[in-house]
């Protein structure tokens, strides 16, 4: 993933969570994390160890300070079930990780790109 960001070309600070828990204070300014910048994109993992992601995205979209950040889902699974519970948690967009890492590359440079450069979302 800091690789793909960084072949995007563009001055973007990449912050990565090791598990649910560390996310939750990442983006609650807690334990250490009181000067985090607020995310532009988040990419959320569905099988994250240490706390749901499907919790973390309710805690984003019901948060008003949170709820506009784009969350883009980065998950393996095509299962329609986490499909549709992704979306009716308002996830911003579904991606399902290529095997290839090639392929994988260009997912997140895109993604990036779109959402950095493309669309225009509200600031803090």
């Amino acid at each position: 993933m800091k690789e793909a960001i960084r072949d995007c070309g563009l001055d973007v600070v990449l912050e990565a969570a090791q598990d649910g828990e560390q996310a939750m204070q990442f983006l609650k300014r807690e334990n250490g994390h009181e000067n985090a910048q607020r995310p532009s994109l988040i990419f959320l993992d569905l099988n994250l160890p240490r706390g749901t992601s499907k919790d973390i995205l309710r805690f984003l979209k019901t948060n008003p300070d949170l709820r506009m950040i784009p969350v883009a889902v980065l998950t393996s699974s095509d299962a329609e079930r986490d499909i549709r519970e992704a979306y009716e948690l308002y996830a911003n967009c579904y991606l399902r990780k290529p095997v290839e890492l090639d392929a994988f590359l260009s997912v997140i440079r895109e993604t990036v790109n779109y959402w950095i450069t493309v669309a225009r979302i509200p600031s803090e």
